[in-house]
């Protein structure tokens, strides 16, 4: 099943499929080391959704929920 980042719950483990946006905020994802392929697993939430945390290539790394939105992920069974 594939969503976005953002719609992840709290334990949720997945698969980046691809990455949208325009310019600078799919650079700074690709910087951050969201590729595809690369395997997240969610963390934590605000109580309002923004901002996540996600456990990512072995470190922690918090996103704001408008990058989230640009991550298609594939859900880890």
């Amino acid at each position: 099943m594939e969503k976005t980042l953002d719609l992840f719950s709290v334990g949720e483990d997945g698969i980046v499929k691809s990455v949208v946006g325009e310019g600078k905020i799919k650079r700074r994802l690709f910087d951050m080391g969201i590729t595809p392929g690369a395997e997240i697993h969610m963390r934590k939430k605000a109580p309002l959704g923004d901002p996540i945390e996600v456990t990512l290539r072995g470190y922690e790394l918090t996103l704001r929920k408008t990058e989230a939105v640009c991550v298609k992920m594939e859900v880890k069974e």
